[in-house]
């Protein structure tokens, strides 16, 4: 574990689009869309589609969406909120809709170390992620949000519930996608912060071309550095690169993408695995680029194929080198570097036939590969280990769509995945909602999903032997849920879901007979819970979110580890999972001007290991308040100029909590920037 630095991003009002069935498309009530509510009295609908659920173009799914929202001051943009303040190395505290471990919004408002997302609790590694249609996991699910930024960024969608129907391993728990922001314009801005911890952001974007004529583009370049919260050592840089060109050559029939993401990030890391700040040259870094191109033409208004290739390259390592001659307890000299290479193509073909039914086929062939080193010397001797290993996967889905008719929807779908390593695995899913006419609308679904084995786990050397005979984790999932439009610019959801968990890899470093492996398919948890919302734009400019989370998780196999610090214990909960988790979130617009915004996050006492003590132990409950606003001093309007002040209060009562036993967490912290900009 690693410590945890800081900084604030950008604001504006707190905008969410509604939960509908796990998979399955339905017709969303007006309230539950984006609104726009910085300048007009009433709330303006902003006509929006969702894709990540069904891989179809819908009205609205089963998605949480954080949108850019373009008010109509001269089309200038700004940032929904989703109000992400905190990050420890494990999880995030949620924003606008709490899911059932309060941890569900993939963006952040800090830079920290390795940051994961646990979705209705799920591992952290049972959630797809995905930028513009290209997954960025790394094999066997691994993903670290803690460089994942909103420069550039359109919208964000996430699904909760199995998704490996569509999307293979690793959307055991659910699906992100973050789409990058699409041209038009021109238009160009730049932009300036600095705050609290020594922290600077920079940033700078470009886009033209008509956002729906033949041709448009997107690029930003963007860096953020702070010294960190502990007193050495503590330093984060990260720098990104995002683009995205869109043609459409003959109007809506044909269209091509070409996306790219590229970002490199060091973090220093002072601390050791119990949280002691003790190292002054010890270093994670990371390097990714992300490319992806789509290519989708209807070959009638019945007919429409689509093409997908994407690559995804990461390249990263760990540096702790000796601090001195009288440096030689634990892994006192330490090295790894690692080379990991995605690459896939996928092609579809969606038939819309009568009734609203939609007909999705594809296939898909994924090809991964990683290179291992790391060498280490510690006080129980040296150890090195090397490999370089790699498998594919190939795989067919369908999917049946019917879109709601007279109230009524339906989604059925399979996919076979034939994998290399672990041959063939079935997963399905399937859900109904209906609408009634009083506005009432109930939902049911099932599914199930499973994650490969990470390379590691499959091959590692060392002090750690790896398993090449590991089989998939899988998991099989249901809910029920009920929302109801309450009147315009009010809505209700609430979801009751149940999850099982089996085949979990679980790591033992006492195998059960000599010469064994370290990681075996052991373990097993199940997890269920209630997720309930509340949402209401007024008239007056006012937005309010509210939400609570209910989740119970329970280890039902503990596996081969039976010490106190085992990963899984018998009947406990998964760790660092709070039982409960609530937020209330408040923006409004001042008079077409700017927003001011607050939240609220609760996050319920949660299980930890504490490595220093050898034991379990129980993290206390915590609530952290953030404030933030935004001014145009120049409005967008004039002369299609912008000139804009900015500010963000994070943990404004200065609350001391932990996210990780032994680690620290970000106190009050403030950012102040200016933006400029030109078409906006």
């Amino acid at each position: 574990m690693k410590s945890r630095s800081h900084w604030a991003a950008r604001t504006a009002l707190a905008l969410f689009a509604g939960l509908g069935p796990l998979g399955l498309a339905s017709q969303a009530p007006p309230a539950q869309a984006p609104h726009d509510t910085t300048k007009q009295k009433r709330p303006v609908v902003l006509k929006e589609v969702v894709v990540t659920a069904t891989r179809v173009a819908v009205p609205a799914v089963t998605a949480s969406v954080w949108y850019r929202v373009r008010s109509e001051r001269g089309g200038q943009v700004s940032y929904a909120d989703t109000g992400l303040k905190e990050k420890g190395k494990d999880y995030f505290v949620l924003a606008t809709q709490t899911s059932s471990n309060g941890q569900d919004s993939p963006v952040s408002e800090t830079r920290s170390a390795p940051s994961s997302l646990y979705l209705r609790g799920g591992n952290d590694n049972f959630v797809r992620v995905l930028i513009d249609g290209v997954p960025v996991n790394d094999p066997g699910g691994a993903f670290d949000f803690a460089n994942l930024t909103t420069e550039n960024v359109d919208r964000i969608e996430v699904v909760r519930g199995p998704a490996s129907v569509l999307y293979g391993s690793d959307a055991v728990t659910g699906v992100v996608q973050i789409f990058t922001r699409r041209g038009g314009g021109p238009q160009a801005t730049a932009s300036v912060r600095a705050g609290t911890y020594g922290t600077t952001d920079l940033e700078a974007g470009l886009l033209g071309g008509a956002g729906a004529g033949p041709a448009s583009y997107s690029v930003d370049l963007a860096q953020v550095t702070t010294n960190g919260i502990y007193a050495f050592n503590n330093q984060y840089r990260h720098t990104q690169l995002s683009g995205l060109i869109d043609l459409a050559p003959d109007g809506s029939r044909t269209e091509a993408r070409l996306s790219l993401h590229y970002s490199d990030d060091k973090y220093h890391v002072p601390t050791n695995g119990t949280g002691q700040v003790v190292d002054r040259n010890a270093f994670q870094f990371g390097e990714k680029t992300t490319l992806g191109l789509e290519l989708g033409r209807f070959f009638s208004p019945r007919v429409e194929g689509r093409l997908v290739l994407a690559s995804n390259a990461t390249d990263g390592g760990f540096d702790n080198r000796q601090d001195g001659p009288s440096d030689t307890l634990g892994f006192y000299a330490d090295q790894s570097v690692n080379a990991i290479r995605r690459r896939s193509v996928e092609g579809r073909a969606n038939f819309y036939l009568p009734q609203s039914v939609v007909v999705t086929t594809g296939a898909e062939i994924d090809q991964e590969k990683e290179r291992s080193f790391d060498e280490s010397q510690s006080q129980f001797g040296p150890s090195n280990g090397s490999f370089d290993v790699r498998r594919a996967n190939r795989a067919a889905y369908v999917q049946v769509l019917r879109s709601a008719v007279r109230g009524l929807a339906l989604n059925l779908g399979v996919r076979l995945d034939d994998n290399d390593a672990f041959g063939t695995f079935v997963t399905s899913r399937g859900g109904v909602a209906y609408r009634l006419p009083s506005g009432t609308g109930v939902r049911a679904a099932f599914g199930t999903g499973f994650r490969e084995p990470t390379f590691f786990e499959n091959y590692a050397q060392g002090f750690v032997t790896g398993n090449p005979n590991l089989h998939p984790e899988r998991s099989r999932s249901w809910e029920a849920g009920v929302e109801q439009q309450l009147g315009e610019g009010l809505s209700l959801s609430a979801t009751y879901f149940n999850q099982r968990f089996r085949d979990l890899i679980d790591y033992t470093a006492s195998p059960p007979s000599p010469g064994d492996p370290n990681y075996f398919n052991i373990a097993a948890a199940d997890a269920d819970g209630v997720e309930v919302a509340t949402q209401a734009a007024t008239p007056i400019g006012v937005s309010v979110g509210v939400s609570y989370a209910y989740l119970r998780s329970r280890v039902t196999n503990p596996g081969f580890d039976t010490s106190e610090t085992a990963l899984f214990a018998q009947g406990d909960r998964l760790l660092r999972r709070p039982t409960h988790a609530a937020s209330l979130r408040v923006g409004y617009g001042v008079a077409g001007r700017g927003n001011v915004s607050a939240a609220v996050n609760y996050a319920g006492d949660r299980d930890d290991l504490d490595f220093a003590a050898g034991k379990r132990a129980t993290l206390p409950p915590y609530t952290i308040i953030d404030l933030a606003a935004e001014y145009d001093l120049v409005a967008a309007d004039r002369g299609k100029r912008a000139l804009a002040l900015s500010a963000r209060l994070n943990n404004a009562l200065d609350r001391q909590y932990a996210a990780v036993v032994g680690f620290r967490s970000p106190g009050r912290s403030l950012l102040i920037g200016v933006r400029v900009g030109y078409g906006l």
